[in-house]
């Protein structure tokens, strides 16, 4: 059980209009919050690691920022202007376009396939987007952190709750940051990390759900205050929450400060939504000049929350850096560590261990070929498959990690196709199933299917790394899981279809202009479902699809009714001759069907996506191919 500290909402008076003397903390050093070990946060001065838990003092002082981190950085990260569509949710509904400040870390490409943590930050009465990296010594703070090794690289985001219409003034302020949840969820969250490289896989509600784990949001006065609404309103989509010289409104407001209504609401929140199991972590800070009152609750225990102070602080900038400084590196370092721990295979990572991994259940063992006889190798690095030379390591290690990354974030990647009574009926179907590498919503999808012979499903190699590489694309891809043998390997491609038009929905795929995929034998399956069309092989009588994408076979058969074709195979394939796919292919644009071919010279069998090779982008053709059929 995740024992991760959860603080139902307690008081503190905000002293944005004017600092008042420090109510005395009785409770200090002497609590602290246990966290099992693989769930806490990292290491600092703080915390002290005994045995299997780690134990974090509940409250104290935070330590003064070192000049050095406020200098610059040798590596240094990035901050760019990113202008959003929203809502004026405060006044008519009416659409308006706000502002947000993204930072990315030193080494933060856009083109690769990166996972970063992220960070929300709200400012206080009267401020303003990006106002966090306008202070010179914190946006270099954030680059140290980062260079030093104190807190991983993570994407920063400074938002506001004003928009082009708002009023500054205090009781419109007000008025903003009540509604800036809506905001938050449906129009900056999808706009940031539809853009930016985060743990969420899309930016449906459903996966930016899954990703909470890896976002946090802070804020300070009433920024704060908003950061207390953010645990209230969206605890759903954030795990760790940082509120700096800010109390939480959900009942009352500045001068009414309705303590006891928030303790029993948040309270009753914590054990309504099973917060304690799920895991969520808070970090309140405030200097001593601030006034703060504590209600004395048993919620309030060790294991709900942390409480830091400045000494000496006001309610200022300088403050928010120093709460910024110590409480970032608590933030992330369990998650990250549990999952490099757990989600880190490498090419020295077995085989076995990887079938047999929690987190992939019972399918597991259909990640690689069913029928061991095809494959050699005991490791991810040296894995071989009959028929294939060309298997990449890297590509096979990433493929993994994104699967048990995504399984883990409780992200479905894998779907049965047949019911029970029909596995039960014939054993062989169990032995079948999509996995998803799933896209944008509401994207069109494509089935990617892999060679063997017939013998064997040679996924690892003809369609893991395809169906991955088109998610990156925001589309939405499946790599099928057959029961070998031309006939039983086309019915399952059919059913697969057909299980994938009636789950729709719940996918989140458009239906319309699909398209096949496959290599070898699975590029005559492509082909064959494609003449024939899904009733042919058992299933419903569906659209054909927009597209197949075919790769080194050789297959003849079409017909004149066949679906627009792409092909290509390599001048020294021994196994499919790159003449019979040609003629096929002319035949076919002689009656009219849109075809295109490429033969890549001194290419032998298999050569997937041909990285490193003269075949290397051949993927990103077949899909304008596809698209221009769309």
């Amino acid at each position: 059980m995740k024992k991760f500290a959860i603080l139902a909402a307690f008081a503190v008076v905000l002293s944005s209009c004017g600092a008042e003397p420090a109510m005395e903390i009785s409770r200090v050093e002497s609590a602290e919050t246990e966290i099992v070990a693989g769930d806490s946060p990292a290491e600092t001065e703080n915390i002290a690691e005994e045995g299997t838990k780690i134990n974090i003092p509940q409250t104290g002082w935070t330590e003064a920022v070192p000049a050095e981190y406020t200098s610059p950085a040798d590596e240094q990260g990035k901050v760019e202007r990113l202008d959003y569509a929203s809502k004026d949710y405060v006044r008519d509904g009416s659409d308006i376009t706000k502002t947000a400040y993204v930072y990315t870390p030193y080494g933060y490409d856009e083109s690769d396939d990166g996972q970063y943590n992220i960070l929300y930050l709200m400012h206080g009465w009267g401020g303003r987007a990006g106002e966090y990296f306008d202070f010179t010594a914190t946006k270099n703070m954030f680059d140290n952190l980062i260079e030093k090794g104190d807190i991983p690289p993570i994407i920063i985001v400074s938002a506001t709750f004003y928009n082009e219409n708002s009023r500054t003034d205090f009781s419109s302020s007000i008025a903003e940051f009540r509604e800036f949840h809506r905001d938050f969820e449906e129009n900056l969250m999808p706009a940031v990390e539809g853009q930016f490289h985060t743990y969420a896989a899309s930016t449906s509600p459903e996966d930016l759900k899954a990703s909470r784990d890896h976002r946090e949001f802070g804020g300070f006065s009433l920024g704060s205050v908003t950061t207390w609404l953010q645990f209230c309103y969206d605890y759903d989509y954030i795990h760790y929450f940082l509120p700096m010289s800010g109390s939480c409104w959900y009942y009352g407001t500045y001068g009414d400060f309705r303590f006891e209504d928030n303790v029993d609401f948040i309270e009753q929140l914590v054990n309504d939504e099973n917060l304690d199991e799920r895991g969520c972590f808070i970090y309140h800070a405030v200097g001593t000049q601030d006034a703060e009152e504590m209600l004395s609750r048993e919620i309030f225990t060790p294991e709900h929350y942390v409480f830091y102070q400045k000494d000496g602080g006001y309610h200022d900038f300088n403050a928010v850096q120093e709460y910024l400084y110590n409480a970032l590196p608590l933030f992330f370092r369990g998650d990250d560590s549990a999952q490099a721990e757990s989600a880190s295979y490498t090419v020295d990572t077995p085989i076995s261990d990887v079938i047999n991994d929690p987190a992939f259940g019972d399918w597991g063992r259909l990640i690689f070929p069913v029928d061991e006889g095809h494959m050699i190798g005991k490791t991810l690095g040296d894995l071989r498959l009959t028929w294939y030379s060309n298997i990449d390591p890297d590509k096979t290690v990433e493929i993994c990690n994104t699967m048990k990354s995504r399984a883990e974030a409780g992200e479905t990647i894998f779907y049965d196709i047949y019911t029970d009574e029909e596995k039960a009926a014939d054993p062989d179907k169990a032995d079948t199933g999509l996995f998803f590498f799933k896209g944008d919503p509401g994207e069109k999808f494509a089935v990617c299917n892999a060679g063997g012979g017939f013998a064997y499903v040679g996924a690892m190699h003809d369609s893991f790394p395809h169906a991955l590489e088109l998610s990156k694309m925001g589309y939405n891809a499946f790599a099928l899981i057959y029961r070998p043998g031309w006939d039983t390997a086309n019915e399952d491609l059919a059913r697969a279809i057909s299980f994938i038009f009636e789950h729709a929905d719940e996918l989140g795929v458009d239906t319309s202009d699909y398209s096949l995929w496959g290599g070898s034998a699975g590029a005559r399956m492509a082909a064959d479902v494609g003449s024939y069309g899904t009733v042919y092989f058992g299933g419903d009588d569906l659209p054909k699809p927009a597209a197949v994408i075919m790769q080194y076979t050789g297959h003849g058969d079409y017909s004149a009714s066949d679906p627009p074709t792409y092909a290509c195979v390599g001048t020294r394939d021994g196994i499919a001759n790159w003449r019979t796919m040609k003629s096929r292919l002319d035949s076919m644009s002689a009656l009219g069907i849109p075809t295109e071919f490429h033969a890549y010279e001194g290419l032998s069998h298999g050569f997937g996506l041909g990285t490193g090779t003269v075949a290397e982008g051949w993927i990103n053709d077949a899909v304008q191919f596809w698209e221009d059929r769309c």
